[in-house]
């Protein structure tokens, strides 16, 4: 579904990404995991196209992406809900999942989204008239989230979402992210909480300092020694 072969990228003189090679299945859960700065973030924004690098392949479903601008990457599925939220404070909760189904290819969809993510996260089925800015740091990431389902993702790219939450809304937000994945769509998840992405995901890939060091399947890199003593602390 997302092939990527030799992406570079710097930020002037400073230089993010190193001839990053990924792939990425049908149906799959890969984890991109490693220490913050090491440029997940980065490889991110390169695929939804909103900074551009330098690739021989930046591919989605077959389709070139590298000259395409980032609303036409969402037009083709690819949709990332950035980290930090950046949901819109002063809009409600409905508003907010409205503007997710903007695109041409998802309005015809949007009460079918709306009734999905309200049973992915009933909470905000509870919410709907609440300004996004006057919630809880979990019930933002959620309507983050459920924002970016609204556009009908193929291919879901999530940057850190369990950051600055509680012990046991990361576990929360870790059982729906797995469960987005049972109804079909294809993820992406960059975390800095590398057990519990490793946990949930068919494979992964750790970069550090711009470079793909290592991938392998979830459990092989979760029992890998220089994963746990770089990651887990272990």
């Amino acid at each position: 579904m997302l092939e990527i072969r030799d992406l570079s990228f710097a930020y002037g003189d400073l230089q993010a990404l190193w001839g990053v090679d990924l792939k990425v299945e049908q149906g799959e859960i890969v984890s991109v995991v490693g220490a913050n700065g090491a440029g997940k973030s980065t490889l991110l924004k390169n695929i939804s196209r909103t900074v551009r690098g330098r690739a021989a392949t930046l591919q989605f479903d077959g389709k070139d992406l590298r000259d395409l601008p980032a609303h036409d990457v969402v037009e083709l599925g690819v949709v990332q809900v950035p980290e930090a939220r950046r949901i819109f404070p002063d809009m409600t909760v409905l508003e907010n999942l409205r503007l997710g189904s903007y695109s041409r290819r998802s309005r015809a969809d949007r009460k079918r989204n709306l009734e999905r993510v309200f049973s992915l996260f009933p909470r905000l089925s509870e919410r709907q008239e609440q300004l996004g800015g006057t919630m809880s740091g979990g019930e933002q990431q959620m309507l983050a989230i459920a924002r970016g389902l609204m556009a009908n993702p193929r291919l879901l790219l999530l940057d850190e979402p369990s950051i600055g939450l509680a012990p046991l809304l990361v576990t929360n937000i870790f059982e729906t992210i797995a469960e987005i994945n049972r109804q079909g769509t294809t993820i992406v998840l960059l975390e800095q909480n590398v057990y519990q992405s490793l946990r949930i995901s068919n494979r992964g890939y750790v970069v550090e300092l711009g470079r793909i060091v290592m991938h392998g399947t979830g459990p092989e890199l979760a029992e890998n020694d220089h994963v746990k003593k770089a990651f887990l602390g272990i």
